[in-house]
């Protein structure tokens, strides 16, 4: 059987242009995508032709977060289950920040949860006004866990904070002020190609030692703390107020905890 296609790849205009392709579940992290994301990134570092890499998406959502219907479908043993999938999505974290390219976020919809993570662990990121952002663990019983890292980076500690603890939703303007996004436009497609333009001039060694030098404090905390933070996934998909919160989510409705607060 034929693997679905779920993340597309083109070069043009000196970019290798990645887009996730899943729509029908919002562009959800799932096995599947991530190792497809790889596989792309990994054909984007030996093109040619391009020069920057642009990470873009279909459909109203650049990325869901983790696909909660994948998770909820590991019964033999959650826990195993939860920390292989952390120690993926660690993979893919790497593979952005240490990508010889610079890689630029293209957000046009929603960003959830881990999709946080790979806009922040992009090294420039840009988003239009139908777009918004949310850490949305916290309403689940889960934590930031990996994320944390590529977000300490970015973030402003105050505002990471709030949105962490309160899972709260926020506009592009906010997060670009917040330091989340290098530009919030009306224009995506006119905001990144101006980007790529910028970096036509730029050696390609100049470039990848540049950027290695950036990544490296980056990589290393996720090489330290990796281990530690997939366990603490791991240990919190054991426990039931994750098991309600995925439920209450998958079938559209309010968590018990939320239930009468007002």
């Amino acid at each position: 059987m034929t693997e679905q296609a779920l993340v597309r790849y083109e070069s043009r205009g000196g970019a290798a242009r990645i887009t996730l392709d899943s729509p029908h579940n919002r562009n959800a992290i799932s096995g599947a995508l991530v190792e497809q994301l790889l596989a792309a990134l990994e054909r984007a570092a030996g093109d040619d032709t391009a020069r920057v890499v642009v990470l873009g998406h279909t459909g109203g959502t650049f990325c869901a977060g983790a696909d909660l219907s994948e998770a909820s479908g590991d019964r033999r043993d959650p826990a195993a289950a939860a920390a292989a999938r952390t120690r993926v999505f660690l993979d893919l974290l790497r593979a952005i920040i240490a990508h010889p390219k610079p890689v630029i976020a293209a957000v046009d919809g929603h960003v959830r949860a881990g999709g946080m993570g790979l806009v922040a662990a992009c090294d420039l990121a840009v988003a239009g006004p139908s777009s918004t952002f949310a850490l949305t663990e916290v309403r689940l019983g889960l934590a930031i866990a990996m994320i944390s890292v590529p977000l300490a980076a970015r973030v402003h500690s105050r505002d990471l904070t709030r949105a962490v603890l309160t899972g709260e939703e926020f506009d592009s303007a906010h997060a670009r002020q917040i330091g989340l996004l290098t530009e919030a436009t009306g224009d995506v497609a006119a905001a990144v190609d101006e980007l790529v333009a910028s970096f036509r001039p730029c050696s390609p060694q100049g470039l990848a030692e540049n950027k290695a030098l950036l990544a490296t404090p980056l990589l290393a905390e996720l090489d330290a703390r990796g281990e530690d933070l997939a366990g603490i996934t791991a240990r919190l998909f054991t426990t039931p107020e994750v098991a309600e919160g995925m439920t209450a989510f998958l079938e559209r409705r309010p968590p018990s905890w939320a239930a009468g607060a007002e």
